[in-house]
């Protein structure tokens, strides 16, 4: 088969695996080629907010688990191929010679054990760093079940690993991926996580010591696919963050690609769903939210017409409004509308003076979203309202344009 042609399927085959994204890598260029730091062509994004363009596709799009939810399990009717380890790295430095790309993910199906299938990740990561002196960034996907020390191996060719956990609970594991279970998952990201300590440590007594996973790892959740409310995700996104350290939790909404009887009558996932449940982790990871704080048992979804934190605030709407002029910090951050910045502008100016209404808008702090819950020098400007629906209905029409596509033609 043609090398475009197994390039065409494969990428293709990669499209549904959303846990890549460039992140904090500062790997050094030492003559060779490649800068993880430099910019390019948009497909992805740093957590400084970098474009990063990334070559992703899958080492082989054939597979001997059999996932209900998964394009390339094992029983479903499609072609089959397979890239050699030489060729994906000849295809990332041609498209990079080309400044196509800026870096490669890399994901791959099970071919015979996950141990061989390791083996031929690690061979691709060889030749790039290696062989061809590629300093440009890495994100290799490990499999699940494989020796620890190839995971150690791949970590110190690459910038970042994602072992993705794919279903929020061991019970939708193990109905619609029975080959896989949490304990052969939560291993490596354990191992990953020990070896990146011992880096740090090592590195602080040997300055020349090999980087372990410079940018961390991430992994990736589905969305909808096994019925499965909101808090039962970001609880289990909780767990991993406090467990593991992870950089990044991606969700990826489900897509009924194949048919199962597992799921049969799941629809595809909403993307706003998806959107609310990224900003409830946000809310966890920058703003010192718990999973319990942001959704309870006895409502586990969330109000999708407005976002995490103004819901939160509306369901705790008596201890608001907060006075901007005596909260602390981590009031601020529970303000609807206010974020890192604004909450240290405000701690900052208000060290010399009171603040008003003017001197917000001096300061560019915009009060559209949090005017309902602030006081300013104890004046209230917010609307008057009679019950919680009836701010959340306020609040939801005032952002109902962030629900809409914006056409490429509007002016």
């Amino acid at each position: 088969m043609e090398l475009t042609e197994k390039l065409k399927i494969l990428s293709d085959a990669a499209k549904y695996d959303v846990s890549c994204s460039s992140s904090n890598s500062d790997r050094k260029n030492k003559g060779g080629l490649g800068d993880v730091k430099s910019c390019g062509i948009c497909h992805s994004w740093s957590e400084d907010g970098r474009c990063i363009s990334l070559l992703k596709i899958l080492l082989t799009n054939k597979c001997i688990y059999n996932c209900e939810y998964c394009v390339n399990r094992a029983s479903n009717d499609t072609l089959r191929v397979e890239f050699t380890p030489r060729e994906i790295a000849d295809i990332t430095i041609n498209f990079y010679k080309r400044n196509y790309i800026e870096g490669l993910f890399l994901s791959s199906g099970i071919v015979k054990s996950p141990d061989y299938t390791m083996e031929k990740l690690i061979e691709v990561a060889e030749i790039l760093r290696i062989e061809q002196n590629f300093n440009g960034y890495i994100h290799i996907k490990a499999i699940p079940g494989a020796n620890e020390d190839l995971i150690k191996r791949l970590g110190l060719l690459v910038d970042r690993i994602s072992v993705n956990i794919e279903l929020p609970t061991s019970k939708s594991l193990a109905l619609l991926a029975p080959q896989k279970s949490y304990e052969k998952i939560f291993l490596p990201m354990n191992s990953i996580k020990n070896n990146i300590f011992e880096n740090r440590y090592d590195r602080k007594k040997f300055r020349n010591a090999p980087l372990f996973v410079p940018a961390g790892q991430t992994t990736q959740m589905i969305v909808g696919a096994s019925r499965e409310d909101d808090l039962a995700i970001i609880n289990r996104a909780e767990e991993l963050y406090n467990s593991f350290e992870l950089k990044r939790v991606y969700y990826s909404s489900y897509v009924p690609v194949i048919k199962s009887k597992y799921t049969e009558g799941i629809e595809q996932s909403s993307l706003l769903r998806e959107h609310r449940i990224y900003q409830a982790d946000f809310l966890m990871r920058f703003y010192g939210f718990k999973s319990n704080d942001i959704l309870k048992k006895s409502n586990p979804f969330f109000d999708l017409r407005i976002d995490p934190k103004a819901n939160w605030a509306i369901d705790n709407i008596e201890i608001f409004p907060m006075e901007i002029n005596s909260a602390t910090y981590e009031e601020l951050l529970k303000i609807p509308g206010f974020g890192p910045s604004y909450a240290k502008r405000i701690i900052k100016a208000r060290a010399y003076s009171a603040l008003g209404y003017d001197d917000l808008r001096t300061l560019k702090i915009s009060t559209k979203r949090a005017k309902n819950f602030i006081t300013v020098k104890g004046v209230y400007r917010g609307i008057n309202y009679s019950t919680k629906e009836s701010l959340k209905d306020y609040m939801s029409l005032s952002d109902s344009d962030n629900f809409k596509q914006i056409s490429i033609w509007d002016v």
